[in-house]
């Protein structure tokens, strides 16, 4: 009889990171979807036995996944560690703010990491590395507008913040500039940028070692409060159908985006707003499962933990025929 595969899934909210008390609210409802989607398609493929990162405060995974818990007093990473040895795979989902996923990769064996590569997340962890990564290869991104006589409103937010976490907009200029220094005085790492006006899309891309699959244009769901405050409401997965005509631009986007920062891996989400005049403009890119992934495989037909496993046995390949070359 045959050996199964043993997967370790950590994501960091569910699975006991210290998130200084926001983890009690939407960001561990959030978490915990991602992580359940992703073992429900592990367990779906009968190959692997799965255990699952979980915390007194979050709810219990699946039946069939095998629940693990850190040590009291275990940091993220020596508990990643601990079980991604013990573990023939193991796939993390975590933020980028304060490097946290970037931190968690080392703690894995590269031939078990499922996901990107450390350079990859290295770039997409810093806003500004990655729009200077993107400008390079010729891609539209927020600062290109910066002397543009339309922009009236401005946006500033931590440089390796996820999604719209602590991110304003404002009206005019000066004010932004206000908040950014008061930012920088408090010893914040924060990024000024253009707000582009147009519709708020994702792209979701599954990577493989030479070339990226779009697999669904998303439907972002933004509110700005009174105060500018930015929130993130949600996402419509596959919000958009082939036949659309933008759908062409954003494919060959996610081509562009797969080049210009090497080593994205699997499942990637990109940020990204259509401007009518411009067309896309990219925001951020999410070196991870995101949101978007929730359900995802039952809207598509198709098994992406699967998908994500193969691009991980074709990238593992191609760097052994490269040492052997």
């Amino acid at each position: 009889m045959a050996t199964m595969t043993r997967v370790f899934v950590y994501e960091s909210l569910s699975g006991g990171a210290d998130t200084g008390g926001e983890a009690a609210g939407e960001l561990l409802a959030m978490g915990q979807a991602m992580r359940d989607a992703v073992v429900a398609d592990l367990l779906a493929l009968q190959t692997y036995h799965v255990s699952v990162a979980t915390c007194k405060l979050a709810a219990a995974p699946a039946p069939l996944a095998r629940p693990v818990t850190p040590h009291e007093g275990e940091s993220a990473t020596h508990f990643v560690r601990r079980q991604a040895g013990a573990h023939d795979l193991a796939w993390v989902i975590a933020p980028e703010t304060d490097g946290l996923l970037a931190a968690l990769h080392p703690c894995v064996e590269p031939r078990r990491w499922l996901g990107c590569d450390l350079s990859a997340i290295e770039v997409a962890t810093s806003k500004h590395a990655t729009l200077a990564a993107l400008a390079a290869a010729g891609i539209a991104t927020p600062p290109a507008f910066e002397d543009s006589p339309g922009v009236d409103r401005w946006v500033v937010k931590p440089d390796d913040g996820a999604g719209a976490m602590a991110t304003r907009v404002h009206r005019g200029r000066a004010a932004a500039w206000a908040d950014w220094r008061v930012r920088a005085a408090a010893g914040e790492r924060a990024v000024m940028e253009p707000w582009i006006e147009g519709c708020a899309l994702s792209l979701s891309l599954m990577c493989g070692p030479r070339q990226a699959k779009l697999l669904c244009v998303n439907q972002q769901q933004l509110h700005a409060d009174a105060q500018g405050w930015l929130s993130f409401r949600g996402v419509q997965a596959n919000a958009m159908p082939p036949a659309d005509a933008r759908y062409g631009a954003l494919a060959a986007l996610a081509a562009q985006v797969h080049g210009a920062i090497p080593g994205l891996r699997g499942f990637v989400g990109i940020d990204l707003v259509w401007h009518a005049r411009i067309g896309p403009v990219v925001i951020e890119v999410n070196p991870r499962v995101t949101c978007a992934y929730v359900g995802l495989s039952s809207t598509l037909g198709r098994n992406l933990a699967a998908d994500a496993i193969a691009c991980h046995d074709r990238a593992r390949a191609a760097a052994a025929a490269s040492c052997h070359a």
